[in-house]
């Protein structure tokens, strides 16, 4: 009878136990035996959404080893596309340049303002560029930069190294910058602006600002005084070629496809491993990508990479498109889109705010605090109009109006510029500049002061001046930009209107 009444209670105490845990039964009881708390045992078979995992006692069996290898580099793959935008954004950004002319003796312009036919990631249409890509693989190089200019120095990772001209050390008053690459010891020479660059690669671009004398007068000014040359050579510089790349048809952003990965490999193999993190780098070499050691993945591996640039590339847009962030959004209850996490992209001080730098290299070119920093007066300010106002997609073949009321506080001038959903550069049209800007002398200013820009492929009755043409068919985004933002901008007494849909 006793016998009876404890296999009884072990039968009841094992059922009870797979009761609680599926597919798990508790193994005899021995001398050492004590009782595992609930949670750290696994099933022998598990439901998940790569299928059914089965195990022998916790081991995996062999067609479950394959999923969860398969699974995990995917994942890795898709967490190292998303980290790794930043420095292919920068690579596509070095193919293009590369195509005008060498690294530091190439000094590519837009002699006048930057057109739809260059396609590059959100630029301005109201100031014209210099793109310099930098190398100092061959030691310190000297960059001698003009006056009265707007720009920064990003690494090849696209982090923020300095602001040059007006916010930079030089005040605006031009000078003579001096570009050390990584781990130099040699001696510096007094009479520079000394610059530590964490890559030996990378890229230095500004504006031209037209004041005191204008457009032409700016870039004579660039002509004049703007000179690229090793230290080495500082006695006896050679010259530089300067090459005007206005209305120019090339691309410099990067592919999403396959060969994102081979502009990435190409960015680590030739920069030192201690100017990034080691965790993006580990994400980066649990794919095949490591330093050193060439990039030769197998054909399993390569059909994953194949799958995770699509999924990264899809995930990129959405992050961007359709965020679910509520602090994304630069007004309640409104669509307006605005940068986060500053030039550092930080949730708070040491947290990296993921989904705000996918964001911002997916879209923008060209970090630095400027962009974001309040500076009343200063730099410039931007909100990013992704859908309209009830929060569906812009369409090319549909009418839209944004309405931007008086006294923009813009101590400089505001611009509308629209940009291809596709590419994230200027939207390719029969306007040479997709944008309306308060500079534009001919557009129509209401009675109270306000201005209605219109979006659509063709221009309202009598509101020709104040269109931007869109294309039946294709989607578009825009960005408002306010260059010198005054205090009504950042304490929001003053509101951008929605982009509404005309019926």
């Amino acid at each position: 009878m006793k016998k009876t009444w404890l296999f009884k209670t072990a039968f009841m105490t094992i059922m009870a136990l797979s009761l609680a845990l599926p597919g798990w039964a508790e193994s005899p009881k021995m001398k050492m035996t004590t009782d595992i708390p609930q949670g750290i045992a696994i099933p022998d078979k598990v439901e998940t959404r790569l299928g059914t995992l089965n195990f022998f006692d916790g081991f995996p069996d062999k067609p479950t080893v394959e999923k969860i290898y398969d699974n995990l580099d995917f994942q890795r793959a898709v967490q190292a596309y998303l980290l790794a935008l930043a420095p292919v954004n920068m690579a596509g950004l070095r193919e293009g340049l590369l195509e005008v002319g060498p690294a530091n003796v190439t000094i590519p312009t837009f002699e006048s303002n930057l057109n739809a036919r260059s396609i590059f990631l959100t630029p301005n249409a109201t100031t014209p560029y210099t793109w310099i890509w930098i190398n100092l693989h061959d030691g310190p190089l000297v960059v001698e930069v003009p006056p009265m200019v707007l720009g920064m120095i990003d690494d090849f990772w696209f982090k923020y190294v300095t602001d040059i001209g007006i916010v930079g050390p030089d005040k605006g008053n031009g000078g003579k910058y001096l570009l050390l690459p990584p781990g130099y010891e040699g001696k510096t020479p007094e009479g520079y602006m000394v610059v530590k660059v964490p890559t030996f690669e990378s890229i230095l671009v500004w504006r031209n600002m037209p004041v005191e004398g204008g457009l032409k007068a700016a870039i004579e000014r660039l002509h004049k005084t703007t000179r690229i040359y090793p230290l080495s050579q500082a006695a006896n510089p050679p010259a530089n070629t300067f090459v005007n790349v206005s209305d120019r048809a090339f691309c410099t952003v990067a592919p999403a496809d396959y060969r994102f990965w081979e502009l990435l490999n190409h960015v680590v193999q030739n920069e030192p491993a201690a100017s990034l993190d080691p965790v993006s780098l580990g994400f980066f070499a649990a794919i095949g990508i490591e330093k050193g050691k060439p990039f030769a993945p197998d054909e399993r591996m390569k059909k994953i990479l194949h799958e995770a640039a699509a999924v990264g590339d899809a995930t990129a847009r959405t992050l961007t498109y359709q965020s679910r962030i509520p602090e994304a959004f630069y007004y309640p209850n409104s669509t307006w889109r605005q940068w986060l996490g500053g030039y550092k992209f930080e949730s708070q001080p040491g947290v990296a705010y993921l989904d705000a730098a996918a964001f911002f290299y997916f879209y923008a070119t060209g970090v630095t605090p400027a962009m974001e920093a309040k500076m009343v007066g200063k730099g410039s300010q931007y909100a990013v109009g992704i859908v309209d106002s009830k929060g569906n997609a812009l369409d090319g073949g549909k009418t839209y109006r944004l309405h931007v009321l008086p006294n923009v506080p813009a101590k400089d001038f505001w611009s509308a510029i629209v940009y291809d959903n596709q590419t994230r550069s200027m939207l390719q049209t029969d306007q040479d500049f997709p944008q309306v800007s308060s500079l534009d002398k001919n557009v129509v200013t209401n009675k109270d002061g306000s201005v209605d820009v219109y979006f659509g492929p063709k221009a309202p009755k009598g509101k020709g001046n104040n269109w931007i043409q869109t294309i039946p068919g294709k989607g578009w985004n825009m960005l408002f930009r306010l260059y010198g933002p005054l205090e009504p901008w950042f304490d929001k007494t003053w509101r951008l209107g929605e982009i509404e849909l005309v019926k």
